[in-house]
């Protein structure tokens, strides 16, 4: 009973310093009913801790209550993140950019207020734009700091709070725990000033030279015939896709028409993510009547491209390549384009980049999951993980970029185009040269957060010794950190058997889903294109029965 009393005192001083309407509605409503069980159980969930800062920044559902992402959440990060600034002392100037989300224009506006009254400057992008607009602008502008309110390519519900520091990277530790710190310090929001004008809304002056900066990406006098459906998924990449797609050169693409406006609700879609069941229906169906060369698609925020190609070269069917093809294919092209210093990518993701880069007398490293890690490799020329991210000019935006990554990989196709070839074909030439890279993922959401600990535990106090005929040879404890990685809860398993070259496994919680997510790849040898087919249905059955039996060690 006295914890209930609690729970009910800390949602009613809530509601008395909720600043919107639509929020305080929500939680009146809420505690109007509480004797309801199932009332009291949702207010028990809302008000049982508060969304944590972490280098994610801050990402939930929205609704009233510290823990749902609201108003009253956004202006205290952004107090905290202030806070942080100022006494680091390094630089007064905070870039704020938003997608179409749910209340991102809201949460983007309360940021600008809150950094003006306390004391810094506040620049507001002028209209909803991609992820990788604002990366860009945060080192053009010779910001601080720079936040994007996104959920990227999370449910229609959620919406989130991304921070950059000055270096156009986003946040890692110790900066998260430091601005988590401030954050926690605020006792009541009306310790909080927020201004009512001072900000500057930039113009698009600021689209103009991240257009400029994304088209040197690209050889000026290289092919441009290549034709193109190209979905942005309900997001905000349309536009800037399309300008970016003009000044290049290229023909003008066919836009999948009802996904082309962003619409918070993402109508067509169960989740708009380009990686889920379902989500490219919709420009599969349109590239059935067009014809074209490539299917593209952007996530909402557009810092994700997905990209697929005809089948068997008939055009008349359509394969979705995995974000390790799509890594590997931008490492060959940029290769090709006598790139130096070093290629990156994440433990998560193929093997096959770093062969590539060997090859071509690069460095190589391999990071924790993000491009938060990516991007703080030392020297990085070129970045990508496999959840479709890429980083084609990390000078430019030092993020992943599905606009930059569109382009670069458009120019690749119509280079192939005009000897006769495919993006396919080059897949089946690296394989040639490094080995058949297979990769797969097996991935499971949960409601109860707790099956996904229980499944980590599960693995760690029952390790596996065999999974599909192969043997463990050697598995690792991410959580232990090395030399070479911070400590991260993950476990990686390395394999090996006869009839492969090599295996690995990394098994991880996701870091922005309720996902636990498991992580394959197989490399087999390959001796000529003739046994290309073969060895790709070796691998295929070989990943089906890895996926089987870490599911059945996993309990998952």
């Amino acid at each position: 009973m006295a914890e209930t009393t609690t729970l009910l005192a800390r949602a009613r001083q809530w509601l008395a310093e909720d600043p919107d309407p639509e929020t305080r509605a929500e939680l009146a409503a809420l505690l109007e009913r509480a004797d309801d069980e199932a009332v009291a159980a949702q207010l028990a969930e809302r008000f049982a801790d508060r969304l944590q800062f972490g280098t994610a920044g801050l990402r939930g559902e929205l609704g009233a209550g510290p823990m749902r992402m609201n108003r009253a959440v956004v202006i205290r990060a952004a107090a905290g993140l202030a806070a942080y600034l100022r006494k680091a002392d390094a630089g007064d100037l905070v870039v704020v950019g938003y997608d179409a989300r749910h209340k991102s224009y809201e949460f983007a506006l309360d940021t600008a207020a809150v950094m003006v009254g306390a004391g810094l400057r506040a620049a507001v992008l002028p209209r909803s734009l991609p992820t990788p607009v604002l990366a860009f602008a945060i080192r053009h502008l010779g910001a601080a700091a720079g936040v994007m309110v996104t959920a990227s390519h999370n449910p229609p519900r959620d919406n989130g709070y991304k921070v950059y520091l000055g270096d156009g990277s986003q946040i890692v530790p110790p900066a998260d725990a430091e601005i988590a710190a401030e954050i926690d310090a605020i006792a009541t929001l009306a310790e909080v000033p927020l201004a009512a004008e001072g900000w500057q809304l930039l113009g698009e002056e600021v689209l103009d030279a991240y257009l400029a900066r994304a088209l040197t990406v690209l050889d000026p006098a290289g092919p441009r015939d290549l034709e193109v459906v190209y979905t942005p998924l309900h997001g905000v990449g349309r536009d800037t896709l399309l300008a970016a797609w003009k000044q290049a050169g290229f023909p003008a693409p066919t836009v999948v028409a009802a996904q082309a406006e962003p619409d918070p609700e993402f109508p067509t879609v169960a989740f708009p993510n380009p990686e889920e069941p379902g989500a490219m229906d919709l420009s599969f169906a349109a590239a059935a009547s067009v014809g074209p060369d490539l299917v593209i698609a952007n996530d909402p925020d557009a810092d994700r491209c997905a990209v697929a190609v005809p089948t068997a070269g008939t055009g008349t069917g359509w394969r979705m390549l995995r974000g390790d093809e799509v890594g590997a294919l931008l490492g060959a092209a940029l290769v090709a384009k006598r790139a130096q210093g070093t290629f990156a990518t994440t433990i998560v993701s193929s093997t096959l980049l770093g062969r590539i880069a060997e090859a071509a007398g690069l460095g190589y490293a391999e990071t924790l999951t993000g491009f938060k890690w990516i991007s703080r490799t030392e020297d990085l020329r070129y970045g990508y993980e496999e959840a479709l991210g890429y980083s084609v000019d990390p000078d430019g935006v030092r993020d992943k970029d599905g606009i930059t990554a569109a382009l670069l990989i458009a120019e690749l196709a119509a280079t192939l185009k005009r000897s006769g070839r495919t993006l396919s074909d080059l897949l089946d030439d690296l394989a040639l040269t490094h080995g058949l890279h297979a990769t797969d993922q097996l991935s499971a959401r949960v409601e109860d957060l707790s099956l996904i600990a229980d499944a980590m535990r599960r693995l760690r106090e029952q390790p596996p010794v065999s999974l599909a005929g192969l043997t463990v040879a050697r598995a690792d404890d991410l959580s232990a950190g090395s030399a070479e990685l911070p400590p991260t809860d993950g476990l990686r398993y390395y394999l090996a058997g006869e009839s492969v070259r090599s295996a690995r496994i990394v098994v991880r919680p996701s870091g922005t889903e309720p996902k636990i997510k498991c992580y394959l790849e197989v490399v087999l040898p390959v001796g000529t294109a003739a046994e290309l087919a073969g060895t790709r249905e070796r691998a295929a059955e070989l990943l089906t029965a890895l996926k089987r039996d870490l599911a059945g060690a996993a309990g998952i």
